[in-house]
């Protein structure tokens, strides 16, 4: 009985439901756990100050988020140097978000639950986050306007919030004269030289090209003074305002407004106000760029990275990802040599991730990039401009990367469309390049899409090639930008995959860093699943379009 249930099968389908499941219930157990940890680092969590008794026995206060907390066995109990209690087995401990780096050094703190002696949510209790040294943590004092107390308790709080407002303004004002039109000029004056130079190598530099490079140079030179005067007038505005605020232990200090980002308190905030606070994070997430050594800010430099990055590549492995499987499945001889290339290309799709970068590295940046730069820009030398990793190279390499998906996906969807469509076209007079332009490819083209979209999905998780071709930690300027020719395929990009290693083991603060690491997996492991849902979406719909045609 028992065998013939085996030779019927039914086991092996019960087993392969089991299995199916399994992956299902981790794969969502998985996602769910970088959800929670990622998307409430964005919540407001409440502040305490905490009273507590030290290991010397002295009473203490400390004022912060209490992150999580955990049990210690004893052997950590005693390595942790924590007495533990007549009939305890072990000590829990909590782990306190304390900030104010610039005063204690550190930003998080362990501390013995036993220790505890109360907690105190005041809603007067204020979060400052700063663009540097991380939040601090304590009560609003006063208000100054260039040294001068304005106003101290409720009121200050009123103005600081105005105040806040309209440095956030002129920050914004600064950032424009910085990055985009002081940095338009260093950019024009940069060219400038570099025109200079090149006709100075050329032996083209006469008087009248002299001239007008000195013309076009104390133009520009013109206008960074007009616009250094108005940079100077902002910082003047910015500097004017600070706040004073006393940390745990009863010191006060005084912030510059020109160092807060923002300023909120947590314990005082409604449901409504911190679904508006959560909400106005996690845009600032996506849409600012990273600060503190990637641990706070946002990642949209890396998004645009990213997105820019697998876009180029796209349009550089498509065409030659379909032209060769066009040639192997409709123009090459079916014999040992085609064999042997079709054998390649699959063991391609095996071939380490970070050999390509090496392969990248030496023959497009070092070889192909060296050349371009010895040809065309000899006036940069000895600064490369395509000699060294950039967008462009990364785009190759991972195009290069993930040709033999789209070959192998685009020859499949060839290889399954009938010959009596082929030969009914040839029939009716059609040439062979019309048969496979106008009847072949476009049936063939939910595998082909397919193959991109896995392809696009696999490129963007890569990381270790990336590391050798172009991407950084920080990219002080995005690959696009007003400044002409537009488009700079030869800079540096930021990528989110390669952010989520920097963050997750270079971080210099472990513990500020673990949420967005989780923050930023989410972000990615959702734009690789909005990929795959879309290749899905994209193939039905070709299926269904072209079903017809293959009845």
């Amino acid at each position: 009985m028992i065998r013939q249930w085996f030779q019927s099968g039914v086991p092996w389908v019960w087993l392969n439901a089991a299995a199916v499941s399994i992956s299902l219930i981790l794969v969502f157990g998985l996602l769910g756990l970088i959800a929670v940890k990622g998307l409430g680092h964005f919540w407001p969590s409440p502040v305490a100050a905490i009273d507590y008794q030290d290991k010397a026995g002295s009473e203490s206060v400390l004022i912060g988020e209490i992150v999580r907390s955990q049990a210690l066995s004893p052997e950590r109990t005693k390595d942790a140097g924590y007495t533990v209690l007549p009939g305890a087995k072990q000590v829990t401990q909590d782990l306190i978000k304390t900030g104010n780096r610039d005063l204690t050094g550190r930003d998080f703190r362990w501390i013995s639950t036993d220790a505890v002696k109360g907690l105190n949510y005041d809603e007067d209790l204020l979060v400052v986050e700063r663009r540097e040294w991380g939040n601090l943590y304590g009560y609003l004092v006063s208000f100054k306007i260039e040294g001068e107390v304005i106003s101290e308790g409720e009121k200050a709080w009123r103005d600081v919030t105005k105040s806040l407002h309209r440095t956030l303004q002129l920050f914004d004002a600064i950032r424009d004269l910085e990055k985009h039109r002081i940095g338009a000029v260093n950019y024009g004056l940069e060219r400038l030289r570099l025109k200079s130079k090149s006709l100075e190598i050329k032996g083209k530099l006469d008087a009248p090209a002299k001239q007008e490079i000195a013309e076009k140079k104390a133009g520009y030179e013109a206008e960074y003074q007009q616009l250094k005067a108005k940079l100077l007038v902002s910082y003047k505005k910015i500097s004017t305002d600070s706040i004073v605020v006393r940390v745990a232990g009863g010191k006060r200090l005084e912030v510059p407004m020109a160092k807060v980002v923002d300023i909120y308190q947590p314990n005082a905030m409604n449901l409504w106000q911190k679904m508006g606070f959560y909400i106005a994070k996690v845009w600032e997430f996506l849409s600012d760029e990273p600060r503190e050594a990637n641990t706070e800010g946002g990642v949209f430099p890396a998004i645009f990275g990213t997105v820019m990055m697998v876009m180029i590549m796209a349009v550089i492995v498509t065409p030659f990802g379909v032209i060769a499987a066009v040639y192997l499945r409709e123009y090459a001889k079916q014999g040992i040599i085609t064999r042997i290339i079709r054998i390649a290309v699959n063991n391609l799709a095996g071939v380490p991730s970070i050999v390509y970068g090496v392969f990248g590295l030496g023959f497009f940046v070092y070889f192909l990039g060296g050349n371009i730069d010895a040809l065309f820009f000899p006036e940069a030398s000895p600064s490369p401009v395509f000699g060294t990793p950039g967008i462009l190279w990364a785009s190759l390499t991972l195009a290069l990367l993930t040709l033999p998906v789209v070959i192998v996906s685009t020859e499949e969807g060839l290889s399954r469309i009938p010959k009596s469509i082929r030969e009914g076209s040839l029939a009716l007079g059609a040439t062979k390049a019309e048969t496979l332009r106008l009847t072949v490819l476009p049936m063939a083209s939910p595998a082909m899409m397919t193959g991109l979209i896995l392809a696009v999905a696999r490129a963007a998780g890569e990381v270790a090639p990336l590391m050798l071709v172009g991407v950084v930690k920080l990219a002080p300027s995005l690959p696009v930008d007003g400044n002409f020719p537009f488009l700079h395929l030869d800079r540096k990009f930021m990528h989110l995959g390669f952010h989520i290693y920097d963050v997750g083991f270079q971080s210099p603060n472990v513990e500020a860093a673990r949420p967005l690491v989780y923050s930023t997996a989410l972000l990615l492991v959702l734009v690789i699943i909005g990929l795959n849902l879309a290749a899905v979406a994209v193939r039905n719909n070709l299926r269904e379009k072209y079903r017809a045609l293959e009845n």
